[in-house]
């Protein structure tokens, strides 16, 4: 259960409640400065994940930690992660390695999974984790427009609602 208090939040869980110091932003939460946000369209099924913002090697792993939650709870026959709004990415070789290597966010390998990449500096570490990650991810594909992720799932003016938050 969750209370928005200013720009904090306060989660309970179980018995137990803590406050996070994290920012709350719509549904975006605000870790470490880099706010994401998911969303899903119901009548196609896909959930999309917006990062902003600063990228860091911590955020990414946090970023991923947090997609597998709102993956099991929205049930996705596809996912998007959309890196359009990402203004620097200081994630390290390691980290794209490391998180390439884990198990996916969704684990059914023949979901179709698109990440979004427009500048040069994301497209290639994302490249790195798509040759990495292939045999878990084999349904992955790289482009660099919003226009193209729609076109490789064959949907049009997709509708996107915020997931609420956990």
């Amino acid at each position: 259960m969750q209370e928005k208090t200013g720009h904090a939040r306060v989660v309970s869980r179980g018995n137990s409640q803590y406050h996070s110091l994290q920012n709350y932003e719509g549904d975006a939460l605000v870790r470490g400065g880099m706010p994401y946000t998911f969303e899903f369209d119901l009548t196609n099924g896909i959930l999309r994940c917006r990062l902003r913002g600063l990228v860091t090697d911590e955020t990414l792993k946090d970023f991923f930690r947090t997609g597998a939650d709102y993956a099991v709870r929205a049930r996705p026959v596809a996912g998007v992660v959309d890196l359009s709004e990402v203004t620097s990415f200081d994630v390290s070789a390691d980290t794209i390695l490391e998180v390439a290597n884990s198990t996916p966010v969704l684990p059914d390998p023949n979901l179709r999974r698109i990440i979004i990449a427009p500048s040069p500096e994301t497209y290639g570490m994302m490249r790195m984790f798509e040759i990495q990650g292939e045999k878990k991810r084999p349904n992955l594909n790289l482009v660099r427009t919003e226009t193209e992720a729609w076109t490789i799932l064959n949907v049009q003016n997709p509708r996107f609602d915020p997931l609420g938050t956990k």
